[in-house]
């Protein structure tokens, strides 16, 4: 059979040529450049040069698309031939080369377009040169490119990553048509200069604007929130915001997931936690190491030590964010002896795992030896940091140091440390001193860690009523009464104290002496039942724990009436049996509401989870997983 000849057009061998660049193809890419050749020859017209100027440069083979340019006569070479160009040293990171070629460009009197800009700008924010991104800015103003939308958009990224950030906002102010990636761009660099809240506030605006959020956005604002929540309380907003992206349409990816889950973990939200885990594993995306990692830290914080381990042992691969995040669940509730075995099982792989303990994970280790009371394990751990494993001791190792100590009764040796640390103490470690100094009726150290309390924050609430209730506990009640005065003239108000637990995607919240809630007088009455059954088993309220100088019988009164005791009132008569009840505090659970708790999970036979301000509390077969030890 004859071979015909097929003619092949110049449009065909363009289309090839962006197939090779579309599948990376190199050898695609040679094999079309030698059949133009042989086809037409070596020369080209303006637009196959540009295509093949294009694809070496996007295919990272700078050398001939350089050559292929300076082959091109000079007439042919146009701002499409240098954008091609230099477009491809940007996207393949030879930044400084992408800015000669332009270079060379304006020497042939091009002008660049709204293509070239972005690539300049990209180049100026990489290499962190804004003097130059400013001259660019200043041509694209010139020559009438700064309208366009991608060139502002380029130009108000270059200055936020570059650290100019008036400038950012003002260029922001004046682009005159915003679409979703300049709000992108806008939303995404708020939170990589640390200011999360202007981020939240800008998305926001975005939809007031009648804007359209991409899951870039979402995510965004997210990891805003996530950053955010912890001084604005916007964890709920990260949830609520997650839940418009899914109604909307937007599929949820590994960092926005990561974000929500970690919005969760702030709020200690375990039902939220589990949908959005459940999620995860819809979108396939449950090995994903950062979303493991997240998943692990949710569990843990939300206090579900059994999820968290199934979490950390499902994990494909595991690093030492998911490592540090199970430890650090065992010590928040209390579980020394698994958080230092898990510590050990770590350091003894670290050579196969390629794993370091580091700050965080010394952290976690050495609250759960205070907690657990394990002191001198505690200390031949801290004793190994810098030694054996090259991590100075920071300001937290020794605020967990002190505190250990002085759980232990071991105050003035705390009190030592912290006389010779080489940081300098701050309110944390000072902190500690004082509530050991309490627990332990030392009040001579209790007044020095005060003064330096009050000295470092002379607004601190906490720490005052630290002092006062100790003093009230021992009943000196005109040492309680004097601290009391000296928070009223300096306009120190105590923060309130609230409990609440949700039942039904419903959040109930509730003060001491709260009658407000409108199943009140069941509350009431399940408290006179749970009251009279203690009483018969044993139970006897801690009175010294009552703050004023009051009848004993008006004291029992005051300490039987605290939130948490009303919050576990209401989960009694709201959740089926056999349902753990999950109770959030913003303050310490206080020794009479734990005795009381413990006789309640026997009477009630309930699990009961309290997480106070500083640690889980869980509560089965009047046994608490603290061990009587907080």
């Amino acid at each position: 059979m004859a071979q015909r000849n097929v003619f092949v057009t110049a449009k065909t061998l363009g289309l090839l040529v962006e197939s090779a660049v579309q599948t990376q193809s190199s050898l695609l890419g040679q094999a079309v450049h030698a059949k133009i050749v042989k086809t037409l020859g070596l020369m080209l017209d303006a637009v196959l040069s540009n295509h093949l100027i294009n694809m070496y440069s996007k295919l990272d083979r700078p050398n001939s698309a350089r050559l292929l340019l300076f082959l091109t006569p000079v007439k042919l070479r146009s701002v499409v031939t240098w954008t091609a160009l230099i477009s491809g040293y940007v996207q393949n990171g030879h930044f400084v080369a992408a800015l000669s070629q332009f270079s060379s460009m304006r020497r042939e009197f091009v002008h660049p377009n709204d293509f070239t800009f972005p690539c300049l700008f990209k180049a100026s924010t990489s290499l962190q040169l804004p003097t130059l991104g400013q001259q660019f800015h200043s041509l694209a103003v010139r020559l009438g490119f700064i309208k366009d939308v991608f060139v502002a958009c380029s130009t108000f990224d270059m200055y936020s990553k570059t650290g100019l950030l008036s400038d950012a906002e003002r260029l922001f102010d004046e682009i005159p048509k915003r679409n979703t990636a300049t709000w992108n761009a806008c939303i995404s660099n708020s939170v990589l200069n640390g200011r999360p809240s202007e981020a939240i506030f800008k998305f926001v605006q975005l939809l007031r604007d009648g804007g359209a959020p991409n899951s870039i956005t979402f995510c965004a604002f997210l990891n805003a929130c996530s950053d955010a929540y912890e001084q604005n309380d916007l964890g709920e907003k990260a949830c609520a915001m997650f839940l418009k992206a899914r109604r909307a349409g937007v599929e949820p990816t590994d960092f926005m997931v990561s974000s929500v889950l970690s919005a969760c973990a702030g709020l200690a939200a375990l039902e939220a936690g589990r949908v959005v885990h459940g999620l995860v594993v819809k979108a396939c995306i449950e090995g994903n190491m950062f979303v493991g990692s997240a998943l692990v830290d949710m569990y843990g914080k939300c206090g579900s030590i059994e999820d968290c381990e199934a979490a950390f042992y499902e994990m494909p691969r595991r690093n030492l964010i998911c490592w540090n995040a199970l430890i650090g669940g065992y010590a928040h509730q209390g579980h020394a002896d698994m958080a230092l075995e898990l510590f050990m099982e770590m350091t003894d792989y670290r050579e196969m795992e390629k794993l370091v303990p580091n700050f965080v994970t010394f952290v976690s280790v050495l609250t759960a030896c205070s907690r657990g009371g394990m002191v001198k394990v505690g200390m031949e751990i801290f004793d190994s940091m810098s030694v054996k494993y090259g991590v100075a001791p920071g300001a937290e190792h020794y605020a967990c140091v002190v505190d250990m100590l002085g759980r232990a009764g071991q105050v003035e040796r705390a009190y030592q440390i912290i006389r010779k640390m080489p940081v300098e103490p701050t309110i944390s470690i000072w902190g500690a001193l004082l509530g050991a100094s309490k627990l332990h009726g030392d009040q001579e150290l209790a007044k020095i860690a005060a003064d330096n309390v009050f000295e470092l924050d002379p607004h601190d609430s906490g720490n005052h009523v630290i002092l006062s209730n100790m003093f009230a506990a021992a009943g000196q009640w005109d040492e309680a009464n004097l601290v009391r005065e000296e928070m009223k003239d300096v306009g120190i108000k105590k923060g309130v104290g609230c409990s609440w637990l949700s039942v039904k995607n419903t959040v109930h919240v509730f003060q001491a002496k709260d009658t407000s809630h409108s199943r009140n007088s069941e509350i009431q009455a399940m408290l006179a039942k749970l009251k009279k059954e203690m009483k018969a088993a044993g139970y006897i309220p801690a009175i010294s724990l009552a703050l004023y100088d009051v009848e004993d019988e008006e004291k029992e009164s005051e300490v039987w009436c605290h939130s948490e005791k009303i919050a576990l009132a209401f989960g009694l008569i709201s959740l089926p049996p056999g349902v753990p009840i999950r109770i959030n505090k913003n303050l310490r659970v206080c020794v009479d509401c734990h005795s009381a708790i413990k006789f309640i999970s026997s009477i009630g036979h309930r699990e009961i989870i309290v997480r106070d301000n500083n640690r889980f509390h869980r509560f089965k077969d009047s046994q608490c997983s603290c061990g009587d030890y907080w």
